[in-house]
């Protein structure tokens, strides 16, 4: 094998395995599997197989039923090599003869890939009724060297298997006898078994069998104009047989040549067997390679279009995903974390700050000081309100849960009535399975499971306080030392530094109200008075401080919100939409894949390189 053909070979090599790797995408886009296209099946067992090792000329018999193909397959093994049966279909199994010496197996394997070989027993192994697809070899006495020479299935049977074996076949095979007779030439299975053949530009011998060579000398010419017409057959050679029982018993059926257009008159018998052995393997093997390869290229039916059908389905899933994801399929409006327990995760930070001593004062009057405050809040009209500020935020959390829900599945009834046909089904399928009072029951008893405050939100809480007080590190150190000495001297300091406090916060909310904070951010400003006890009357003055303590509010506020909705959006994609958003986006990327590429390329390579299968 020359250079360029190992080159091609080993082109053909990686072509198959990238398109194992798109097997998988492939399948989740819908698109119809590799197996049974033309220029695959030619891949399999004609391209990979026989671009490596030996070139051996495989030559089939191949024709529809009772036509006396088996007959003939023996006639040019000079041996009953295939049982003869008067009954429709009766050759199941392709029966394979190899010349003298031949003694490796792995030949076969690789030329005949999905066929279990099994050495042939008697002629009657080709009418053997299991389902499995076998290929029985034996040495045939007069084969000639480097000739393969099969019996096939009929290609016209009822039984459709023996369609495929007979397909597997005429992939792998170099040379066709093509067997036709007055009734089977111009059959519709029969033309479309060798259109395939004269697609991948296979040589092709016609052989008209039971003929009167005097009666029909003026219709087989007829028959081969309407059968090539129909096929795009071109033969190499045609021979017309005589309907002789006794010479077919005898194996000795004479074939006579009538040119390549059936036009000349039977002469002297030829041998069709020595036709076959001075055949020049190497240029019929190049052909029908090039054939292969040129069906395997071919941009209306080959790989190239195959890739096309993955790309179009995959803007399918694009389109489909962009539904998806063009608008939020649910928003939420989360209600805002109280102030009490926003408070409370702001006094567990500035009490890891304090000592001992100063904790425990601290608490005792932070305590004291919510009671004495009290008459303000009224006053303000901020007074707490009755009902557990806890049970009321998570009675307000379920309310966001159920109209996210609905919003989510009303939208997703939407989509469905204008999604497209990779859409439709899907949600289909998604909507029909899940009734909207067993979601949310789920939901909420997940729901039920969220602590008001985890770990996450307390590390962040304390990250932005701690960034809070480096920000403002000289305010810092001043609250540190006055809140330690106000633990000794809290009494005289209470009523006022709480008073002055909430006053102080008041002008706080003002500022904060105008930044678009809103009412929850309100609160929470009034509650921080109290927790840094007198922190805020130090620095009344820095409007920085304020801004900041503003936006660090906000931040956290967001934040906890933020996280809220996601955990719900992520409940509701995990046991609700499932896999349908990744498999839309999955689809969605395929001809970006690089198993896309790379066989996108192979085959850009593959067509630079046919000139080197040309003569």
């Amino acid at each position: 094998m020359n250079d360029e053909l190992a080159a091609l070979a080993g082109r053909i090599s990686q072509l198959d395995r990238a398109l194992a790797e798109l097997r998988g995408a492939a399948g989740r886009l819908g698109v119809a599997p590799l197996d049974g296209r033309e220029w695959f099946e030619l891949l399999k067992h004609k391209l990979l197989p026989q671009l490596e090792g030996e070139p051996w000329l495989v030559v089939a018999v191949v024709g529809g039923t009772n036509i006396g193909k088996s007959l003939i397959f023996n006639t040019l093994a000079g041996e009953t090599a295939s049982a003869v049966s008067p009954l429709a279909s009766r050759t199941r199994h392709a029966v394979c003869l190899v010349p003298e010496h031949f003694a490796d197996e792995s030949v076969l394997s690789r030329l005949f890939e999905g066929f279990l070989l099994r050495a042939w027993q008697s002629p009657e192994d080709a009418h053997n009724d299991e389902s499995d697809h076998y290929l029985f070899w034996r040495v045939g006495k007069n084969v000639p060297p480097r000739l393969l020479l099969l019996d096939t299935p009929d290609i016209d049977s009822d039984v459709r298997v023996n369609w495929q074996r007979a397909d597997h076949v005429r992939q792998a095979a170099d040379v066709l006898i093509a067997v036709l007779t007055q009734q089977k030439y111009n059959d519709a299975a029969v033309k479309q078994f060798f259109r395939k053949a004269a697609d991948a530009d296979k040589p092709v011998v016609l052989v008209f069998n039971q003929c009167d060579l005097a009666e029909d000398r003026g219709f087989w010419p007829l028959w081969q104009e309407t059968f090539c017409g129909e096929t795009g057959v071109r033969p190499e050679l045609v021979y017309v047989l005589p309907y002789d029982r006794s010479a077919a018993r005898g194996l000795a059926l004479p074939f006579y040549d009538v040119g390549r257009d059936g036009l000349g008159a039977p002469a002297a018998p030829s041998s069709l067997r020595d036709e076959l052995a001075n055949l020049h393997f190497s240029q019929i093997k190049l052909r029908t390679l090039r054939g292969a390869l040129r069906e395997l290229l071919d941009p209306a039916r080959g790989a190239p279009a195959y890739l096309e059908e993955l790309r179009a389905a995959g803007t399918q899933f694009a389109d489909a995903a962009g539904l998806m994801s063009g608008g939020s399929l649910a928003q939420v409006r989360w209600p805002a974390l109280p102030t009490r327990l926003l408070v409370s995760e702001i006094h567990a930070w500035w009490d890891e700050r304090r000592g001992a001593l100063a904790r425990g004062v601290h608490g005792f009057y932070r305590a004291v000081g919510a009671v004495v405050t009290y008459p303000l809040w009224a006053a303000l009209g901020y007074v707490r309100p009755t009902v557990d500020a806890v049970e009321t935020f998570r009675r307000d959390e379920r309310a966001a849960v159920v109209l996210a829900v609905e919003a989510l599945v009303r939208e997703l009834e939407r989509l469905k009535a204008i999604g497209n046909e990779t859409l439709r089904p899907r949600l289909e399928r998604l909507l029909a399975g899940k009734s909207r009072v067993d979601l949310l029951s789920r939901v909420q008893a997940a729901h039920e499971e969220l602590p008001p405050v985890d770990e996450d939100f307390r590390r962040y809480l304390h990250g932005e306080l701690d960034a809070w007080a480096k920000e403002f590190p000289r305010t810092a150190r001043t609250l540190s030392i006055l809140d330690q000495t106000a633990a000794a001297a809290r009494p005289a300091l209470t009523v006022t530094l709480a008073v002055t406090g909430w006053l102080l916060a008041g002008g706080l909310v003002h500022d904060m109200a105008a930044q678009a904070v809103g009412h929850t951010v309100t609160h929470v400003a009034a509650d921080a008075a109290i927790v840094v006890g007198g922190d805020l009357s130090v620095t009344t003055a820095g409007t920085g401080l304020k801004h900041a303590l503003a936006q660090l509010f906000r931040r956290l506020q967001a934040h906890y919100a933020k996280r809220r909705a996601d955990w719900l959006a992520a409940w509701l994609e995990r046991e609700l939409l499932g896999s349908l958003l990744v498999e839309l986006r999955e689809g969605a990327e395929t001809s970006q894949s690089q198993a896309f590429v790379r066989t996108k390329r192979l085959l850009a390579e593959l067509a630079e390189a046919q000139n080197a299968v040309t003569t």
